[in-house]
């Protein structure tokens, strides 16, 4: 898998590629990560940010150095989606996870100050994602959770492969409870299911955890229909 980001700070990815499952899926050559200076796209002052139209408060990042990038870019690939972070996009899920860790390419848009020139989100941006209800301070942060989320997921990536299949989301139900040892701590025990050696039995109570949980901390995941 190739993922491109257009960035005004590439070392923030710098940093995010030393470390654990992104590391190793770079290392073992299943993800490449490049990332792209916008203000190497810009005029000659590097400038990639003016005032908005309209008189309200705020920089916004111009077309042109995003356009140039992802032109140029698009002359030695093709890709799949361009994904632009924005907290009015579609809430990034497991489901929306799953379906971008199949695709082959993809190029990943950090927006900064007030935004991006819209006509990059109408014209060159196939997909707009949020990680949340909520504003930060620019594309970089949630880019990278995006980045985590979709390559954990690639073949070979994980030390055992099915421990993805069970993560809570994975078919709309919260995870069941873990434990691991010691069996007993400070007069606190672990189930007794989880240790008769059962496999039926411990897989009916996760089963029966995971909708009780759900049920509990996140109604808004059944669907009623």
């Amino acid at each position: 898998m190739r993922i491109d980001v257009l960035t005004l700070f590439p070392e923030v990815f710098e940093n995010l590629n030393s470390f654990s499952i992104i590391k190793k899926a770079i290392e073992s050559k299943k993800v490449e990560i490049f990332t792209h200076n916008l203000r190497d796209y810009a005029d000659n002052s590097r400038k990639v940010d003016d005032y908005p139209y309209g008189g309200a408060a705020g920089m916004v990042i111009k077309i042109e150095p995003i356009d140039k990038c992802i032109e140029n870019l698009k002359k030695k690939n093709n890709y799949d989606e361009i994904i632009y972070l924005t907290p009015d996009g579609i809430l990034l899920d497991q489901k929306e996870s799953n379906y971008l860790s199949n695709l082959k390419k993809i190029i990943i848009i950090c927006g900064h100050y007030k935004g991006i020139d819209h006509r990059v989100r109408d014209h060159i941006v196939t997909k707009e994602i949020s990680i949340g209800d909520y504003v930060v301070s620019g594309g970089e942060l949630p880019a990278a959770v995006l980045c985590d989320s979709i390559i954990r997921l690639q073949p070979g990536i994980l030390g055992d492969e099915s421990s993805a299949l069970t993560d809570t989301f994975q078919d709309s139900l919260i995870s069941p409870p873990i434990y691991t040892r010691p069996e007993v701590y400070k007069g606190l025990k672990v189930p007794k299911v989880l240790l008769s050696g059962n496999k039926k039995d411990i897989e009916k109570w996760n089963d029966e955890k995971s909708i009780e949980r759900t049920k509990l901390l996140r109604p808004n995941l059944f669907d009623y229909e």
